[in-house]
């Protein structure tokens, strides 16, 4: 099978699979979808939805956010871990929003990555799911499959992105990356991983890792 091949096949079983994508993490406009994704660093997207219900009904927006002290912050967002760090981030992007936008998240990749604690993942979530944008944001989960899948090296999450945004249309993208982080989730874990019910990586994976992990039989 051609890697054109491999991608038309990932593209079709991912749209069968899950032709209806919605946003994993609760939000109701860009500036709570940024908050959410910051979280979610080494968070769970259900630990997520369940604590910014408490932090948004104190502040949902810039605002309201800068009235808070971190300290505050932080109490609220504690079992999200990390949560020196993130509420710091969000207290800091807050006045930042306030002092030079006008209290609205800004739609452009540079602008919100020099936003404290919104490094290039966080803002291209933010570019794809909060504006539409293209964009093809690479979690953990992504950057397994594309490794698996043969369709990147593996070697670091920029250069997963890059390989994803080649071979992949652009018109896909938004899509897409919400697509093989469901499957991830699903048929494909890190931990757990069950060949037979990972089909996608079965047909086309990585034969190396495949018989390494599962044995020549295992191949077909």
């Amino acid at each position: 099978m051609t890697k054109r091949e491999k991608v038309e096949f990932v593209i079709e079983s991912l749209e069968d699979l899950y032709p209806e994508t919605p946003i994993p993490l609760d939000h109701k406009d860009p500036y709570t979808l940024l908050i959410a994704v910051l979280l979610s660093a080494q968070c769970t997207d259900e630990r997520v939805n369940k604590i910014t219900p408490l932090l948004f009904k104190k502040a949902n927006n810039p605002y309201d956010m800068a009235k808070l002290s971190p300290e505050e912050i932080q109490a609220i967002i504690r079992p999200c871990g990390l949560s020196p760090m993130k509420s710091k981030g969000i207290y800091g992007l807050s006045r930042i929003l306030i002092n030079n936008y006008n209290g609205e998240v800004p739609a452009d990749f540079q602008a919100l990555e020099a936003l404290p604690a919104v490094g290039h993942k966080t803002a291209s979530v933010v570019m794809s799911q909060g504006f539409g944008f293209p964009a093809f944001p690479v979690d953990t989960h992504i950057h397994r499959l594309m490794f698996r899948w043969n369709l990147s090296n593996g070697k670091s999450v920029e250069q997963t992105e890059k390989d994803a945004k080649r071979l992949f249309p652009q018109e896909c993208w938004n899509k897409l990356h919400l697509q093989i982080i469901f499957y991830g989730r699903e048929y494909s874990p890190a931990r757990g991983w069950n060949l037979e019910k990972d089909f996608i990586s079965k047909r086309i994976g990585r034969k190396s890792l495949l018989k390494k992990t599962f044995g020549v039989n295992a191949l077909g």
